[in-house]
């Protein structure tokens, strides 16, 4: 790439020139800091962990003592000792029984499901470097000289989840209640294995500071738990040791800091030091990884977290991922007494609140922008749209029944989390009877229209990254609908990474969400060779929002179109008659000239869609439910287009939108959106012209 294009990458967004010079010295120390780990990892020192006097006096018989008999730190109530007898008393058989056999598969086979890919087996020797998606086997170079896009199917993404070692939480929970020595063993073996194969410093799986600290958390848990198996000897225990003391100093060494923007990455970076310097206070570097991690985490969420509570990403997917990251953490320095300002715990709250509101009346979120399906301490495997157990757990944490969703059961993570005792205060807890309302999130840019169970979503957000685009998709304008229990039109989520960048574009491309595309342009400038940058050309901004009783009104446009040879403005207003139960798209379009139009409907996998001249009907077979779009001004049929719709990574179902294309000037299109049960009137159907408009 050169110099001028990479210059132009690095500054995009909202970047001052004092900002961007100090960019470029933090790159130069930067890359004498690397030249010099690269010489001084290269020479294969082994470097074990450097313990506090105290600690580092004492004999390896004695430190294992110490660690199998130590009170203090504290980790999750839930996966301690004492919690086990408990959670074995009151957790569902079924649950545990399926505990065990997932546990017992990983031991046995080496077997266990991996994002949205289904269930993975790794074979004997487990490949700590083989793509478990395309079977390349990433080379052991220096983590700086790996090329991680390779255009080959290979997704570093992927490969990354399995070394995460989230699959080690599973062994311990079911270790916590079964007391099997053999699980405890794997653990080690595995652990063992991993560190023979993953040479601090170099390989795919050392590429990313943000991996080594999810990575070094998940152990941390699991550490937690099997510091008491009878299996833990001196060589067991200072693998474990010297394995996190190593993560703490690559991390420190390789944050992924920048003046121009910090995201996940720099915010995952110094939670895992957070936690390493909490819960291994043996460590000589323990305090100062605490000290610091602290510190830029409640610095990185007045960066990160907006004043409406959402992640400044414009994904409700990473929303999830920074939720989970902030919680977990508030819990941990709770429970070890680590003060946290009284401000950081209400702008917790109010993510919370925000994933509340934007969760659809089935439980489930809408995707909008990326979602890697990635979870911080994965106790349970949870689908990309699959929010509701953070609810749960910061409804226990507040003690707020209004995060409390009708929907959700106690999900498993309250119990390990939290201890038996949130479990029964959750149950006790009343869930809120005020009905959810419609709600605007102007930062955020989402707009919720609501009525009982009727859902729109409006998506206004911009690129995301204060401008410079990251995890945004190309959806301004666009809505989600659900009514009669599920949901019609929908994001269609991501799919997919590096593995296949054209799959990757389509995904977060105009064409692929319920808006309207112009002349063939995407709304933001997007480069088919690069899967994480997107332009910020469109600016959407929001220019009537009303709600009220009987109905609500959204007034928006974008400027994505105004670098067209003849420029044009796309404004569209959605007017929500909640007693007729209804909704009025209207489509404007100013500027001159004549143009090609695509204005499209992305319907949810598993629906009957077909067209009727003008109408377009999806139905939901099992139920007898469905949803009508009608076009009111617009002449000819739609086309049907076959575009998937994924849910979690990985993961593609078949799906249909319905778009309409347009030529010329047109001054406004108009749709109306009808819910329909089929079971229960033939009559409705027939009156959407009458009742319009």
């Amino acid at each position: 790439m050169g110099v001028i294009r990479k210059l132009k990458r690095a500054v995009r967004g909202e970047v001052s020139p004092a900002t961007a010079m100090l960019e470029t010295l933090r790159r130069s120390r930067a890359s004498l800091r690397r030249s010099n780990e690269r010489f001084r990892l290269s020479q294969k020192i082994p470097q074990p962990a450097r313990l506090q006097p105290q600690f580092a006096n004492l004999s390896s018989q004695e430190l294992l003592v110490h660690f199998q008999k130590r009170r203090n730190p504290d980790f999750f109530p839930g996966l301690s000792r004492a919690a086990s007898a408990d959670l074995l008393r009151n957790t569902p058989e079924p649950e545990i029984r399926e505990l065990i056999a997932t546990a017992q598969r990983i031991k046995d086979e080496h077997c266990w499901p991996l994002l949205g890919l289904g269930e993975k087996c790794f074979g004997v020797e487990i490949d700590w470097s083989r793509d478990p998606l395309s079977g390349y086997a990433w080379p052991l170079d220096y983590h700086a000289d790996i090329q991680l896009l390779r255009s080959d199917g290979s997704d570093a993404r992927v490969v990354w989840e399995l070394n995460r070692l989230g699959h080690l939480i599973t062994l311990a929970r079911a270790y916590t209640v079964t007391k099997d020595e053999r699980l405890a063993e794997e653990c080690f073996l595995q652990l063992q294995s991993w560190s023979a194969q993953n040479r601090v410093g170099f390989g795919v799986n050392w590429t990313c500071a943000m991996e080594v600290a999810l990575r070094a958390m998940n152990l941390l848990g699991a550490f937690e738990v099997f510091r008491h198996s009878s299996n833990l000897n001196e060589q067991a225990l200072r693998l474990f040791v010297d394995t996190l003391d190593q993560h703490g100093k690559y991390i420190r060494r390789n944050l992924e800091f920048s003046y121009i923007a910090t995201s996940n990455h720099y915010l995952s970076d110094v939670v895992g030091l957070l936690w390493l310097g909490i819960m291994l206070p043996e460590l000589n570097d323990a305090r100062s990884w605490r000290n610091f991690g602290l510190r830029e985490m409640l610095r990185e969420i007045d960066k990160q977290v907006l004043d409406d509570g959402a992640d400044f990403e414009a994904s409700t997917g990473y929303h999830r991922f920074i939720l989970e990251l902030l919680l977990f953490s508030f819990i941990l320095c709770r429970s070890n007494k680590v003060e946290i300002e009284a401000r950081y715990w209400t702008k917790l709250h109010t993510m919370l609140e925000y994933m509340r509101s934007y969760m659809r009346p089935d439980g489930l979120a809408p995707l909008i922008g990326d979602s890697d399906s990635g979870q911080v301490f994965p106790i349970g495997r949870r689908r990309a749209d699959d929010h509701g157990y953070a609810l749960a757990i910061g409804a226990c944490v507040f003690e707020d029944p209004r995060l409390k969703l009708d929907a959700i059961e106690v999900p498993e993570e309250l119990g390990w989390v939290l201890g038996e005792q949130a479990v029964n205060a959750f149950r006790r807890m009343a869930a809120s009877t005020e009905l959810e309302v419609s709600k605007a999130f102007p930062r955020a840019g989402t707009y919720i229209m609501r009525e009982k169970d009727l859902y729109l979503c409006f998506n206004a957000s911009g690129a995301g990254l204060n401008g410079r685009g990251s995890h945004g998709h190309n959806d301004a304008l666009s809505i989600e609908v659900s009514a009669l229990g599920r949901p019609f039109i929908v994001d269609p989520g991501t799919y997919i990474y590096s593995a296949d960048l054209e799959k990757r574009h389509e995904f977060r491309s105009t064409a692929y969400h319920s808006t309207v595309k112009i002349d063939g342009v995407e709304q933001n400038t997007t480069d088919v060779q690069v899967p994480f940058v997107i332009g910020d050309e469109a600016h959407p901004r929001v220019l009537l929002w009303e709600t009220g009783v009987n109905s609500d009104k959204l007034v928006a446009e974008h400027s994505g179109y105004a670098r067209l040879a003849s420029p044009v403005t796309h404004r569209r207003s959605v007017t929500f008659n909640k007693t007729e139960r209804w909704w009025l798209i209207e489509d404007q379009f100013f500027g001159d000239g004549d143009h090609e139009f695509e204005a499209r409907f992305h319907f949810a996998p598993d629906l009957e869609v077909s067209v009727t001249e003008s109408k377009v009907t999806a139905r939901d077979e099992k139920t007898g439910v469905g949803l009508v779009v009608l076009a009111l001004d617009v002449a000819g049929e739609p086309h049907l287009e076959n575009q998937g719709t994924s849910r979690d990574y990985g993961e593609i179902q078949d799906s249909v939108s319905a778009c309409w294309r347009i030529s010329g000037h047109p001054g406004k299109l108009s749709w109306k959106i009808c819910p329909i049960n089929f079971s229960l009137s033939k009559q409705t159907e027939g009156n959407y012209r009458s009742r319009g408009r």
